[in-house]
């Protein structure tokens, strides 16, 4: 059965949440694979909005089983609030339908306390960080020191190697920080109280999807951010601090790369981003203060307004390479209603020649000016429509044909209901 994989190929917020929503009505289980709470998914059914920060998004369908794999970094408190939330709109979270790896690396209070001081540390060099902790989790995951879901559950060994890590931590925040240290006795009372929260919870993931995979279910892996925002392949060091393309399925819910039968890429109609780092195509002006307001682009987990401009083809199809992009989804299509012409974008000119591709140096990226192919806009909203404009179809299948992938999803609102399936996808 089909095991489908679903990413971001932009810089994050491209709307996974809302295509991950539509695709699991046809999956049986629902796995998130990386990334911490930096990461907003935002899914209106019935006119209720919810944002959800690390349950995958197929909590909203009463009989889908969702799982948190070993590769996302947990915060308990965030995880706790949300399910609590959850639960008071009616969405029930039982241990047979919410699993959570055991493996999974824990968010300490520390965590988060070295992020914003190092942030606030750099001043003018800020990488724009949401100061979640989930940079310093994934370095404390790397150096082998980190707390692991399991650990939380054995009360004895949770406060010796605590002890350790608080010292160790604030001797840095104190000293090299400046920053206020932390207190063991807070965070010990605190987690083992998440701890025996999360206790059903608390499960072999691995083994779960494989014995899924065996009993011929459809699986779909949700993505959080977007590949320039992976800390390989992405705008480095303007990333996050994971492995955000297709392939770290196979590392973060512990799945065979050999049992993926498709990747799906999530594209916005335009371009946003978050934060500080390179955009070659962002625009200051009306348009781009237009395509804020209209597509409500302000950050679902930080409320942090995000950076617009034109679509950067060169972006959308190296993600589309990196991830092995089988079909594409496009978002937010309707934003673009009204705008008489319309620009994307198909290579740079960079230190005085074309390129087709996005440099590693952040210096050369700085130095890009795009080069614009451009397109007839279409008025009326698209809403609720089954037929596009034939404005809106060229836009499209100009995208199609550039990046050699058929689309499969077009959102044309925000709702559930508002989209056009023109390719199966399980």
């Amino acid at each position: 059965m089909p095991n489908v994989v679903v990413v971001g190929l932009q810089w994050g917020d491209e709307g996974k949440g809302k295509i991950i929503d539509f695709l699991t009505q046809k999956a049986d289980v629902v796995v998130r694979f990386q990334g911490g709470n930096n990461a907003g998914h935002t899914i209106v059914v019935d006119g209720q909005k919810y944002i959800l920060h690390l349950i995958p998004s197929g909590i909203l369908h009463p009989d889908k089983v969702c799982v948190i794999g070993n590769g996302v970094v947990v915060d308990p408190a965030v995880l706790l609030k949300e399910i609590t939330e959850l639960q008071a709109k009616g969405v029930k979270l039982s241990p047979k339908r919410f699993l959570l790896s055991e493996k999974a690396h824990v968010i300490m209070p520390y965590h988060k306390a070295i992020d914003l001081a190092r942030e606030a540390k750099k001043g003018k060099g800020k990488i724009g960080t949401t100061g979640r902790g989930i940079g310093p989790c994934y370095e404390d995951k790397a150096t082998r020191t980190g707390f692991r879901m399991i650990e939380l559950l054995d009360k004895e060994h949770f406060l010796e190697k605590l002890k350790q890590k608080v010292e160790e931590k604030n001797f840095y925040l104190t000293q090299y920080l400046g920053a206020e240290g932390v207190s063991f006795e807070a965070i010990a009372e605190t987690y083992l109280k998440y701890a025996e929260f999360l206790r059903p919870y608390i499960k072999n993931v691995a083994r779960f999807l494989w014995e899924a995979k065996e009993a011929k279910k459809n699986i779909l892996f949700e993505g959080a951010q977007g590949t320039q925002l992976d800390i390989d392949h992405g705008t480095y060091p303007y990333v996050t601090s994971s492995n955000t393309v297709a392939s770290s399925v196979c590392s973060g819910a512990g799945f065979p790369i050999t049992a993926i039968t498709s990747v799906v890429g999530v594209c916005k109609a335009y371009t946003t981003r978050v934060g500080g780092g390179p955009f070659p195509t962002e625009l200051s002006d009306e348009i781009g203060q237009h395509l804020q307001q209209k597509g409500g682009e302000f950050g679902s987990t930080t409320g942090r307004p995000r950076r617009c401009g034109w679509l950067d083809l060169v972006v959308v199809r190296e993600a589309v390479r990196l991830n092995g992009v089988r079909k594409l989804a496009i978002t937010k299509l309707d934003v673009l209603s009204g705008i008489k012409e319309l620009k994307i974008c198909v290579g740079y000119e960079c230190n005085g020649e074309k390129i087709d591709f996005l440099p590693a140096s952040i210096k050369d990226i700085e130095k890009c000016n795009p080069i614009y192919e451009t397109f007839a806009g279409w008025d009326g909203e698209l809403a609720g429509k089954t037929e596009l404009p034939s404005e809106a179809q060229r836009y499209l299948e100009f995208i199609s044909d550039f990046v050699g992938v058929p689309v499969a999803l077009i959102s044309t609102g925000p709702g559930r209901e508002e989209i056009i399936c023109a390719e199966e996808v399980f």
